[in-house]
């Protein structure tokens, strides 16, 4: 049954199977729906990838978008959890 917050439900389906979050599945089909998926697929990142990071950024990443038990996370931890979420 499509959700009136999600704009894209097959994309939505497709990336939920592919084992992401809903959160970040609902993200990624709400801005396709929006902008175009060539224009959210070339659109990349500036920041320097996570492994060049300090521990403390990570920490503070973590943190700002609500990664549970991240105090406890090793740098490598710490990665494979942003990168999931």
């Amino acid at each position: 049954m499509p959700r009136a917050q999600i704009k894209d439900e097959k994309m939505y389906q497709r990336l939920r199977d592919q084992g992401e979050s809903k959160e970040k599945a609902a993200r990624i089909a709400n801005a396709s729906a929006g902008q175009g998926r060539k224009k959210v697929g070339r659109k990349g990142g500036k920041n320097p990838p996570y492994t060049d990071w300090t521990k403390e950024e990570l920490l503070k990443r973590a943190r700002e978008i609500g990664i549970e038990g991240r105090s406890s996370m090793n740098k490598s931890e710490l990665i494979s959890a942003l990168r999931g979420h």
